[in-house]
């Protein structure tokens, strides 16, 4: 046979959970509104990402990508790199902030986001050791 239907299952396996971990923004942005609720004005919104810190979508799909790929891969101390260079990334940007709780929920957002594709990173490790 020409290809090992038990690797290309494990493979589907490992490719869909990675997936699903990726696609967790409305997930966490809805997590995130539970925690801050919308203020009656509008210009002081905590929860306006793309004024307060733009590019935080994609540094989370990224984020997420990381964290997946390091658990899946075995390199769990990864993760230390992923959460640094995110950390340090955004320092200026929190500090320039008037408002304290945007570090707050970039804090929450962060462990909701790298729990999510934990969680999905375990699933997949599950169900291929499983095999």
């Amino acid at each position: 046979m020409l290809f090992d239907v038990d690797l290309l299952l494990k493979a589907l396996v490992i490719a869909v959970c990675g997936a699903i971990a990726l696609l967790a923004n409305p997930l966490i942005r809805m997590f995130l509104r539970r925690i801050e609720p919308p203020q009656p004005k509008a210009d002081e919104r905590v929860l306006d990402a793309e004024r307060t810190l733009p590019g935080g979508r994609w540094i989370g799909v990224f984020e997420r990508a990381g964290v997946y790929a390091c658990l899946v891969a075995g390199f769990p101390a990864g993760l230390a790199f992923i959460i640094a260079i995110k950390g340090l990334g955004r320092y200026p940007e929190l500090r320039a902030q008037a408002n304290p709780r945007v570090g707050e929920l970039f804090i929450i957002g962060t462990l909701a986001s790298m729990l999510w594709a934990a969680a999905f990173a375990g699933i997949a490790y599950g169900a291929v050791r499983l095999w």
